[in-house]
């Protein structure tokens, strides 16, 4: 009896490290009302996004598996001045890409986020009328762990909520990079409701779950 206790003891004892790693890795984001970007002054060094070094990784979850993918930046500005950082950025909605599947299902899933199939066309991003989605910073503080918490307007689909997430950024020579850790938002504040069991009743286990896992990395060159 003693050792099936300390049996079933050292399974709860495991479960509740993994699911405490798991919450703890996920940086979830909750959206609130927009927010006035940073204002730079004259002083700041710009840089403009090169886009071709630039990508958005994205993840989603559903009861069957996982798929991923990246979405690429359209154009974008990062000013910096001492430790504050301001800026926007053009995310290109039609630049959506899976990266874990291949031929047909590749152009499927493809075809179904970006909304060109007939009938479909707002199940996810609809982006022959939504082609691009914004950021713009709002602010970065030091969180209690030491991280930079970058907060901003993300704009999807003409609804613009404000997030935050940790970030890193560095300068070496004319070129800077600003990269994000992962985080997640939860796609129905944006509209974004396909497949939602906290929108839609009866999926039974047809539902994609609502957390988008992003993380971003944006290089950008000094403006001569």
């Amino acid at each position: 009896m003693k050792t099936k206790f300390l049996s079933l003891f050292a399974m709860a004892a495991l479960f509740t490290a993994v699911v405490s790693c798991k919450n703890d890795n996920k940086n979830e984001t909750e959206a609130a009302e927009a927010e006035a970007a940073v204002e730079a002054t004259a002083e700041a060094t710009k840089y403009m996004v090169d886009k071709e070094a630039s990508e958005i990784k994205w993840l989603g979850e559903k009861p069957t598996g996982t798929h991923d993918g990246v979405v690429g930046l359209e154009s974008g500005v990062v000013r910096v001045e001492g430790e504050q950082i301001s800026g926007s950025f053009l995310i290109d909605m039609t630049s959506i890409t899976v990266q874990d599947l291949e031929g047909d299902q590749k152009a499927s899933l493809e075809d179904h986020l970006k909304g060109t199939v007939e009938g479909k066309e707002g199940d996810f991003f609809n982006v022959q009328k939504f082609p691009t989605a914004a950021f713009e910073i709002t602010g970065v503080t030091e969180g209690e762990d030491g991280k930079k918490m970058m907060s901003g307007n993300l704009t999807l689909k003409e609804t613009k909520k404000n997030i935050e997430f940790p970030v890193t950024y560095e300068v070496s020579g004319n070129t800077m990079m600003l990269k994000s850790e992962p985080f997640t938002i939860d796609r129905t504040d944006w509209n974004v409701n396909y497949g939602s069991k906290s929108v839609f009743d009866n999926l039974g286990d047809k539902f994609i779950n609502d957390d988008i896992e992003l993380e971003f990395t944006i290089v950008a060159n000094q403006q001569m």
